[in-house]
């Protein structure tokens, strides 16, 4: 297998972002959701280690994500971070943004969607209502995937192998500081938000801060990403806002082709 060489009038171009770029848009056309490795380098035309490399950086930073077997790779919400701007000049609305907005609307607080990538999340957009409690969100912005209310939501609906894999982790977030995790707490959570599509953080990961978070579902039924709350005064104002976050989240899972009742 070669390289694709680079014709004397590209003597500017860095041969290794060259290829990166090669790698991204071949992901961003390509049939299946995870493409392996082999595929990848047939297609680009570099070698499995160079191909492991560029792969590896570019997941680091959020750009790809690899399948949890180990066995495909695809584009990661990290783009979204790098595209915020362009995507700010977009005329026609996100498929999200109608749900953000109206609920920020209704309950006076921060609304936002965040995508999946590995064992991080990416803020993917935002609405920011007439907050009682002063908040702001950047879109782009990293979260660990077990971080509070979208980590119990999106840990609900994970198959029971891949939550099983995210417990063995040595630093979880659910409950705020990794010293104050508490399996059996948690547990009572899962099935609680199984229940009514809908996780609780009171003032666990920041005091004086609530949040509640629904998930979101993609075609396969996998949690792709959450719908997240944040900002509300009280517990009760949680507990009242609880069912419409629930169905925003089933409605953006229906849009995106997920089947939930």
């Amino acid at each position: 297998m070669t390289t694709r060489k680079i014709s004397s009038k590209d003597r500017y171009v860095v041969p290794a972002v060259d290829q990166a770029s090669q790698v991204l848009f071949y992901l961003s056309q390509a049939e299946s959701s995870y493409i392996s490795l082999t595929k990848i380098c047939a297609k680009v035309g570099i070698h499995k280690s160079k191909a492991f490399s560029i792969l590896h950086t570019l997941q680091r930073f959020g750009l790809v994500q690899r399948n949890v077997d180990g066995k495909g790779y695809a584009l990661g919400p990290g783009l979204i971070g790098l595209s915020r701007r362009f995507l700010d000049n977009l005329s026609a609305p996100k498929l999200a943004e109608p749900l953000l907005e109206e609920l920020a609307k209704k309950v006076r607080a921060t609304a936002a969607l965040g995508l999946v990538s590995g064992r991080n999340v990416f803020v993917a957009a935002k609405h920011e209502g007439d907050q009682l409690i002063g908040l702001t969100m950047r879109v782009g912005k990293r979260f660990p995937l077990t971080y509070g209310s979208h980590g119990k939501a999106i840990a609900s609906f994970l198959p029971e192998n891949e939550l099983n894999d995210i417990l063995k982790d040595k630093k979880l977030y659910f409950h705020g500081d990794p010293h104050r995790f508490d399996k059996d707490k948690l547990w009572k959570e899962i099935q609680l938000c199984r229940e009514r599509w809908y996780a609780e953080d009171l003032e666990e990961m920041t005091p004086g801060l609530n949040a509640i978070s629904a998930p979101v579902l993609g075609p396969n039924g996998r949690p792709i990403g959450y719908i997240l709350v944040i900002g509300l005064a009280t517990a009760e104002a949680v507990r009242q806002t609880g069912p419409l976050v629930a169905q925003a989240g089933k409605t953006l899972s229906r849009m995106i082709g997920a089947r939930v009742d």
